[in-house]
């Protein structure tokens, strides 16, 4: 988590704010939830443009991409704390749901 991410989520639950965050261990720390791209997708793909740098393509005619997979993450604990009801249909949806 990074370096106040405690603190701030801490502080959205005191002042009872749903929060929404860039990083999944943001709200295993406590925070609301996190919608985003999936990084250890986003890694795989990396590692196949490096594969291809390293076997002579020239970065610059290399396409650009964009995430392709997502994680929604969301904490029921926190929701709990705060006051906010998650739809049903929004943790089916979820990838992960903290308890």
């Amino acid at each position: 988590m990074r370096a106040n991410g405690k603190r701030i989520a801490g502080f959205a639950i005191k002042s009872r704010l749903p929060s929404v965050y860039d990083n999944k261990e943001a709200v295993e720390g406590g925070g609301l939830m996190y919608y985003g791209a999936d990084l250890a997708d986003s890694y795989r793909r990396v590692a196949t443009y490096v594969d291809k740098i390293l076997k002579g393509a020239k970065p610059a005619d290399l396409p650009v991409e964009q995430p392709t997979k997502f994680e929604l993450v969301i904490n029921l604990k926190t929701a709990k704390q705060i006051g906010v009801t998650i739809p049903q249909s929004m943790l089916y949806r979820a990838d992960k749901v903290v308890k």
